[in-house]
């Protein structure tokens, strides 16, 4: 069941989500579990990302399963659905200036 509120979003949302919350996005990553309903991950997973994530194969939002993100798709302004069965999650270097980690699709479905 989606939850009105995404696991990884937090506790408060109105319309249009915001940035997810780091330390859920990290729990999603290291359990393999979905960012919307927290459930386990099964294959494919989907991610949500902007045209330049998508092009940079490196997402903020956390895994997904696809009946979840097409859920969020309309509340997450500007995004598109990738299906992958496996990711990384990175962590941002000291000198990154973007200090949010990411999720990078390894075997991306058509």
């Amino acid at each position: 069941m989606i939850a009105t509120v995404p696991f990884a979003w937090g506790d408060s949302l109105e319309g249009e989500l915001g940035r997810p919350v780091g330390k859920r996005v990290t729990q999603c990553a290291l359990s393999r579990i979905c960012g919307v309903c927290g459930e386990t991950l099964g294959r494919p997973i989907a991610f949500l990302g902007t045209q330049r994530e998508v092009g940079r194969n490196a997402f903020h939002n956390p895994p997904m399963h696809v009946a979840c993100a097409h859920t969020l798709l309309g509340r997450v302004g500007g995004t598109e659905i990738v299906l992958t069965a496996g990711f990384e999650f990175v962590r941002p270097a000291r000198d990154d200036e973007d200090r949010r980690p990411t999720f990078q699709p390894n075997s991306l479905l058509a």
